[in-house]
């Protein structure tokens, strides 16, 4: 097994030991480069001093560094959205007064105070917090004392009984009303109370509600129809019948039921339950004539069948199981006199807490909770898979496919054969004897098949069905579930269909999770509905609201100082227009987006535009190996002994193009000494500075010299060491070791470098032919050749970032994965497409 770590782009960056822990979390204070006016001033800095580490004591120091040398006076700060008109971020921008009125935003102390109780909540994770269920309350506390008391064993249910029943007479989910659910719940108390023959008031008040709104179950949608309902409702109805209870009996739904329940019933036949652990362990309350002796041998470690306290209550009652008892008694102590439907819920609450986590994009606040919580969930995977809690001989597809995605991504060793198990008649199933398919087990079974390596055929298998599937049911508008309740569920899946693992940015994914998260009003589908406190919360809602809003007023300011710096410099002159600077920022704040990691994210952008603007210098107007030279002379220190003989620049206006050269030239210089010095600044060491520079220059001189031989024969080395070039550039002013410094650390270095510039290379020319639409017949056929080499090659590449022994603890890696990622996300994605998120990551504010 590897060592886990957080493999996304977001991963926090190693800075050298030189870099204390104060210095490399604070944040940096920029100028104001003109007088705001109405208090908007004060209000940038006052933002600007919340980038300060939210957890760190050390609040007097603070660097006062400016993120450009290159500044103009009396710039007015323009942002350019792609699907909205023009917009001032003077306009954004808080005055005293709103400044004032979010006091605790401004000094990072609200953050902090939503950090420290979400690390507290997880660090509480046990066996999982879930809510009860009054249905599994009632079956408990059916038992009868086994001392011979005319009691019940459990008293303490009856008294959770009578006090959670409903104002209009009725038990279950207080917030969110399905006929199925209060039914089956209602039912279930309603026998309790008349078979100890107690509370006749409170009797008779559910009594009421089931009369008045049997008819409601034909009403609802089949999805909201409780996991075993089919089974377990006709047999309350039986006892309900034999206490002589005045319920519709002749109710026309009750018909479908039973006829649902035959079928459920033949798609397991009795033999192979008592023989091998299936699901129908979980429903045994709704099966007469059981043979006890032999299921209990398919009783879990925990005492409990299947881990249902109604099945293992059922089980009780019918055998006076001494482990069924004890599994019971822990349940009702543990919920303080109530059962939830499932219990333990651990695996499926350590997974999806990680995930929801991620997918917000606050998961960094957590890394270390992470960490354990996966290694938790490590221990207990098998190459049968999992299910929602450990030591479990029954597994489902759903666990397995969100443990293996979240497993592989954090380096742990995990085997795709697991899905071997579930295939059967060529499509892929949760559960042997399932009625229909969960839509968000085959939506989770999508993520995890993103997630491939080369030659993992049944992960090929799992993603052509998964897609076909859930396209059909796109289409169908059929995107309901029969196990979660959400806010957007066809939104997510949308996203995971249009937007693959190489083409989802982290921030874009995170704006997108933020309206599709319910967080508390999220609902999960059991034998009853429940709840998971610690999956879905209004506190990580909220955390990552905050925090987004926070990281986009960060992420505006630098855009802004870049546009300082793109307008001294000139590069328009040279085809790098202000949309690609916009563009280019987007792509770095969508993948380094952490306020503290600035020097990355303005290293990413001014790389990019600058590499752009010298190969449109170099390829533009002919003569490209005149101009290539000259500008490396130039590059160099060095003059040209032959500067105005060749023929190529009397052309082309050598004059002209001389002074290009060096305006470009210059530009570089300066640039290089900008960004040497920004990412010196935390340390205030000038001996790293000189050392900075040092490496920006020899990775720049690399990159230039892959165009020597002429532009058509390297413009794949050309094109694909711009990759390699942002990732070089990226990780010595993040002050961790260069790129080529990469092969001291890991073998697999040049097939990684090589890997890097093809699909760099492939990705470019995907997006150079969506913009010409010339010969598309001719194009449509390159674009699935070129689609297969790429998803090829970013197989292995992944494989090689995630499984490389010596190189999982490097932060490079993450880097690779953004900026190979950026590539695939802008051959990906439509302009249109670009445009929105653009819009939405920079400028549109999270409400």
């Amino acid at each position: 097994m590897h060592t886990p770590s957080a493999f996304m782009a977001s991963s926090k960056p190693s800075l050298p030991l030189s870099l204390s822990r104060s210095n490399r979390l604070h944040g940096l204070v920029p100028p104001v480069p003109f007088p705001l006016g109405n208090g908007k001033e004060q209000a940038v800095m006052k933002v600007w001093k919340g980038l300060r580490c939210s957890c760190c004591k050390c609040n007097n120091q603070w660097q006062q560094h400016a993120l450009s040398k290159i500044r103009t006076q009396g710039h007015r700060m323009q942002f350019i959205s792609g699907v909205a008109a023009a917009r001032s971020l003077l306009d954004t921008l808080p005055t005293d007064e709103e400044t004032e009125a979010l006091p605790k935003l401004s000094d990072g102390t609200k953050l902090s105070e939503m950090v420290h109780k979400i690390k507290d909540m997880l660090k509480s994770i046990n066996d999982g917090e879930i809510t009860i269920s009054a249905y599994d309350t009632a079956w408990v506390a059916l038992i009868k004392d086994i001392n011979g008391g005319e009691g019940p064993q459990f008293p303490s249910t009856i008294e959770w009984i009578v006090s959670n029943q409903l104002l209009d007479g009725s038990w279950g989910d207080a917030d969110f009303f399905s006929a199925h659910d209060r039914m089956i719940n209602t039912l279930a108390c309603v026998i309790v109370l008349t078979s100890w023959r107690i509370h006749p008031e409170s009797r008779n008040r559910g009594l009421a509600f089931l009369r008045e709104n049997m008819c409601r179950l034909a009403e609802e949608a089949p999805e909201l129809m409780p996991i075993g309902f089919e089974i377990a409702f006709p047999s309350l109805m039986q006892m309900a019948k034999d206490l002589g209870l005045e319920v519709p009996f002749d109710d026309p739904i009750l018909q479908n039921i039973n006829a649902m329940r035959d079928i459920k019933l033949k798609r397991i036949p009795k033999d192979v339950m008592h023989e091998v652990p299936t699901t129908l362990l979980h429903s045994l309350e709704g099966m007469p004539n059981l043979d006890w002796e032999r299921l209990l041998k398919l009783q879990c470690d925990d005492g409990s069948f299947l881990f249902s306290p109604s099945a293992t209550a059922y089980a009780a009652i019918q055998t006076n199981d001494e482990k069924c008892l004890g599994y019971l008694q822990q349940i009702v102590n543990r919920f303080h006199g109530g059962a939830p439907n499932v219990h333990p819920v651990d695996l499926f609450e350590h997974i999806w807490v990680v995930d929801r986590l991620e997918r917000l994009g606050i998961s960094r606040y957590f890394r270390t909770e992470i960490v354990s919580l996966l290694d938790y969930v490590h221990k207990s995977w098998s190459d049968q898979g999992i299910c929602w809690a450990r030591n479990s001989r029954v597994h489902d597809i759903d666990d397995t496919s969100m443990a293996f995605r979240l497993l592989r991504l954090h380096g742990y060793e995990v085997s795709p054969c697991v899905f071997k198990h579930f295939v059967k008649d060529g499509e892929f199933i949760c559960f042997a004897g399932q009625s229909n398919q969960a839509v968000t087990g085959i939506y989770n079974l999508n993520r995890a098949a993103q997630i491939i390596f080369p030659d993992e055929d049944i992960l090929q298998q799992a993603m052509n069905f998964s897609c076909k599937f859930l396209r059909h049911k796109q289409a169908l508008d059929q995107l309901r579930d029969k196990w979660f309740i959400t806010k957007d569920l066809p939104g997510e899946v949308e996203y995971a269909l249009d937007f693959p693992w190489y083409a989802s940015l982290p921030r874009v994914e995170a704006r997108m999770y933020l309206d599709q998260y319910g967080g508390s009003s999220d609902v999960w589908i059991g034998k009853t509905l429940y709840r998971m406190p610690l999956v879905s919360n209004d506190f990580y809602l909220e955390l990552a609201k905050e925090d987004f809003n926070h990281c986009q007023m960060v992420h505006q300011l630098e855009l802004h100082n870049l546009q300082s710096w793109y307008k001294e410099t000139e590069l328009e002159r040279f085809n790098a227009k202000r949309k690609d600077l916009q563009r280019d920022y987007f792509l770095a704040a969508s993948s380094i987006f952490e306020p503290e990691r600035v020097p990355e994210r303005l290293t990413w952008v001014r790389t990019s535009i600058l590499a752009d603007a010298i190969t449109s210098f170099f390829t533009d107007d002919g003569c490209f190996s005149g101009k290539l030279h000259e500008f490396i002379l130039n590059f160099l220190g060095k003059k040209s002994s032959n500067i105005s003989s060749p023929e190529c620049f009397i052309k082309i206006e050598e004059h002209n193009k001389r002074k290009d050269c060096l305006m470009l030239v210059s530009a570089l210089n300066q640039t290089l000494e900008l960004m040497s010095s920004e990412s010196s600044s935390l340390s205030q060491n000038q001996g790293k500075q000189e050392f900075t520079y040092h490496y920006l220059r020899h990775a720049w001189m690399k990159w230039l010299l892959s165009w020597q031989g002429g532009e058509a024969d390297n413009r794949l080395s050309s094109t694909g060491q711009k990759g390699l070039l942002l990732v070089n550039s990226i990780e010595i002013c993040a002050g961790r070791f260069g790129w080529d410094d990469l092969r001291f650390v890991s073998e697999n270095y040049t097939k990684i470098s090589q890997l890097t510039a093809s699909i760099c290379y492939w990705l470019h020319q995907i997006t150079l032919q969506s913009k010409a639409c010339s010969d598309l017949t001719r194009q449509q056929g390159d674009q699935i050749r070129v689609d297969k080499e790429v998803e090829r090659e970013m197989q292995e590449l992944a494989q090689l970032l995630i499984e490389s022994p010596n190189f999982h603890e490097c932060n490079t890696k993450g880097t690779i994965l953004s900026v190979v990622k950026s590539f695939y996300y802008l051959a990906h994605c439509s302009p249109l497409t670009i445009d929105k998120h653009v819009s939405m990551v920079l400028f549109d504010k999270v409400k």
